[in-house]
């Protein structure tokens, strides 16, 4: 099973050379993935930079991997056997934001390997923002993110309770801290008591240096507030860009996939 927004591209090669790797050293639970960039207009300047997930591995030092370096692999990286898909579950509706993190949580917790295939590629056309601008504002997805959050937490550590994951679990809450402060002080209470639960402690939420001045004058909202505001501008001038030099390139037909 291949997974694909309708607006993402992939090279020509990727299902078969992961079909190939699956015949090869594979079985019906091997997870397979691939290289993936993100482009706006031209797919031509997709930058493919290695990850710490870019490798084989197993599902424990994957989840840990991307807990630890808050890294993902992209949807469209993904094989799935129906054996796989079928062990996983069906996917979750009722989460508003992350339901492709918290159900691939689920696909690696039911694989015996994840095998990286260098050969493919997946180009994810995105839109220039950050969680911060997407969720921030939005009260529910805040919750939907948290639960997604607790359930990957949870699934991770059904596999292995050893010092490293607790130690990365505790990285991913941290990170996430500030996009639910200082809106929601329950979901930053549910967060704390979630690493309270297995030994760990949460250092306070906060924002880049650059916004320090401002939360230090007007307060957190505003500091908060002030972030997401520069990162849609900023985002909206680099679109702007990459859609007039599309244009200028009479639909970048420059690369091959």
């Amino acid at each position: 099973i291949q997974w694909l927004d309708a607006d993402d591209l992939m090279s020509l090669n990727k299902i078969a050379s992961q079909v190939e790797a699956y015949q090869r050293f594979g079985s019906a639970r091997t997870l397979l993935s691939s290289p993936w960039a993100t482009f706006l207009y031209r797919p031509s300047k997709a930058n493919f930079e290695r990850t710490a997930l870019w490798e084989d591995m197993n599902a424990v030092e994957w989840l840990t991997r991307k807990m630890e370096n808050n890294i993902h692999m992209q949807t469209a990286t993904w094989l799935v056997s129906r054996e796989l898909s079928e062990a996983a579950g069906a996917w979750n509706p009722n989460l508003l934001i992350d339901d492709d993190g918290e159900y691939f949580a689920r696909v690696l917790m039911r694989c015996d390997h994840v095998r990286f295939v260098p050969e493919g590629r997946v180009y994810y056309r995105m839109r220039p923002s950050n969680r911060l601008s997407y969720v921030g504002r939005n009260v529910r997805k805040m919750e939907a993110q948290m639960q997604s959050l607790e359930m990957s937490i949870g699934y991770l550590r059904s596999m292995e309770d050893s010092p490293r994951v607790r130690a990365a679990c505790i990285t991913s809450l941290e990170t996430w801290l500030p996009t639910f402060h200082p809106e929601r002080p329950d979901l930053v209470s549910r967060a704390q008591s979630l690493a309270a639960s297995f030994g760990g402690r949460l250092s306070d939420p906060k924002l880049p240096w650059k916004y320090s001045w401002i939360q230090r004058l007007f307060g957190w909202p505003a500091a908060k507030l002030s972030q997401i505001y520069y990162n849609e501008f900023k985002a909206w001038m680099v679109l702007r860009w990459d859609r007039a030099l599309f244009r200028l390139s009479g639909g970048d037909h420059s690369y091959e996939l």
